[in-house]
C-alpha cells in the first residue's frame, strides 16, 4: 500500500510527535517492498528479514534526521543497502531458494510431473541467478528496482544518486549482459535452453 507524499509527510510528523499508530502505518506501507528488494539483493530470506527489521528500527529511531525534500523510501532503502553491505561482508551472498516444497506429499503418479516442473523451475532460477550475479551491483539494483518493484528511472536515479541517463544505461547494459549470459548457458545446456524457451 503506497502512500502519497503529502500523507506520508503527515504520518512522519505524527511519528515525530510520538504517535505509535502512525509508525505502524509507515512500516506497513514500506516493509513489503523493502523486503522484496532485500530478498532479491541477498537471495536469503533470513538475511533480508534481519536487514529490513534493522533498517525500519534505524529509520524510526533517526526519523528526526530525515530530509523531507527527498522520498522517504529512498532514505529507507539507503539505510537498508548500507546494512546489506555490512551483512554481505559477513555472509557470502547466495541466491538459493526452495523450488518445490512438499513434492514428496504428492501421489506417485504426479511425482514425475511435479519433479519435471521443479527441475525446469530450478533450471530457470539457476539461469536467472547466474545472469543476475554477472551484473555489477549498480546494474543488479537497477534491474531489481525497475522490474520487481516498478520504481521509475527517476526514483532509481535519486536512490543511486546518479542521473536518469545513467540509470537507463545501467538497465540497457544489464539486459544485454543478462541476455548474453542466458544465451551462453542455453548453448551449453539443453536443460537451460528448454527452460528459458
Amino acid at each position: 500500500m503506497a502512500m502519497n507524499p503529502r500523507h506520508e509527510r503527515a504520518v512522519i510528523r505524527k511519528i515525530l510527535a510520538g504517535d505509535r499508530a502512525a509508525a505502524e502505518e509507515l512500516v506497513r506501507a514500506h516493509q513489503p517492498s523493502l523486503y522484496a528488494y532485500m530478498l532479491r539483493m541477498t537471495g536469503r530470506p533470513e538475511v533480508a528479514e534481519d536487514v529490513v527489521q534493522e533498517a525500519m528500527v534505524r529509520a524510526l529511531t533517526n526519523l528526526h534526521r530525515y530530509d523531507p525534500r527527498f522520498r522517504f523510501s529512498t532514505w529507507l532503502f539507503t539505510i537498508a543497502k548500507r546494512l546489506h553491505v555490512n551483512a554481505a561482508q559477513r555472509l557470502a551472498p547466495s541466491f538459493d531458494s526452495d523450488v518445490v516444497a512438499g513434492a514428496g506429499e504428492k501421489a506417485w503418479a504426479h511425482q514425475s510431473t511435479v519433479m519435471a516442473e521443479a527441475q525446469i523451475t530450478g533450471v530457470r532460477h539457476d539461469a536467472l541467478k547466474g545472469a543476475l550475479e554477472a551484473l555489477t551491483e549498480d546494474q543488479r539494483e537497477a534491474v531489481i528496482l525497475f522490474y520487481q518493484l516498478q520504481w521509475s528511472v527517476e526514483q532509481i536515479g535519486e536512490y543511486l544518486d546518479c542521473p536518469v541517463g545513467t540509470v537507463k544505461s545501467h538497465l540497457h547494459r544489464a539486459r544485454k549482459r543478462m541476455r548474453d549470459v542466458l544465451e551462453q548457458k542455453a548453448s551449453e545446456s539443453t536443460a537451460v535452453r528448454e527452460a528459458i524457451a
